[in-house]
Order: structure tokens, then C-alpha cells, then sequence
């Protein structure tokens, strides 16, 4: 599994309309896409406790350590995909790396408030 492998996650889609580019089939296409952008994935929690994909019944974190990553990069700007993760950046990761990140709305199918195209609109930021 790699990152945003549920197939109605829209985060390919987003990505791949904002940097026009062909919607990614595969993981290597979809490294190819990230590394040609310039960017960069992680997650900001390592593991934790979670009911179902219920973002509310997270217990038990553990943040992963981003700290090296950042350290030894050009990474300049910190973009979390959806509300839990921005919570758990700026409670576990942020005082260690002193970025601030920006909290886009999440490109998971349960964020049906978000047409496809508010996404993109909103995931500008990142350009």
C-alpha cells in the first residue's frame, strides 16, 4: 500500500489536475509525479489506535519523527491533508521542527462537502 491508495481518495486527482499532469495508475507513477513536483509525503502519525477510519476514535499516538527528514532536506513549507493530521503535526511535530503548517480540507471520500473542484481551488496553496 502506498499513500492515498483508497481508490475514492481524491488526493491523485488533486494532485495530478494541479500540476497537469496524467492521473497516476500505479505507485511508481505516482512517486514519479511526486518527485518531478518537488514534494514530499509523510505521515505525522507513526501508529496509533483508530475504530474504523473514524478520525474522532484516535487514541494511543505515537507521532513519527520527521525531524531527520527535514533536517537533511530543502523543505520549506508543511502542508497537512485534513484536520486530524494538522492537530497531530502542530501537537507532536511542530515544536521539534518550528514549520508551521497549513491545514488544506481533506481529499477523503467522508469530506463530501468538497466537490473535486472546491479541492483543487483550496490545494492551490501548495503551487
Amino acid at each position: 500500500m502506498f499513500f492515498y491508495g483508497h481508490p475514492q481518495n481524491r488526493f491523485w486527482k488533486v494532485l495530478s489536475i494541479l500540476f497537469n499532469e496524467k492521473l497516476p495508475e500505479n505507485i511508481g507513477e505516482k512517486k514519479e509525479l511526486i518527485l518531478r513536483n518537488n514534494l514530499a509525503l509523510w505521515d505525522s502519525i507513526k501508529s496509533c489506535t483508530i475504530t474504523g477510519s473514524s478520525d474522532s476514535s484516535v487514541k494511543n499516538v505515537v507521532p513519527n519523527d520527521i525531524s531527520g527528514i527535514i533536517g537533511g532536506s530543502k523543505i520549506e513549507r508543511i502542508f497537512c491533508n485534513g484536520a486530524l493530521s494538522h492537530k497531530m503535526y502542530m501537537k507532536y511535530i511542530f515544536p521539534e521542527t518550528g514549520i508551521e503548517a497549513v491545514k488544506l480540507p481533506s481529499t477523503s471520500p467522508a469530506n463530501a462537502a468538497y466537490s473535486l473542484n472546491r479541492l483543487v481551488s483550496e490545494w492551490t496553496v501548495i503551487l
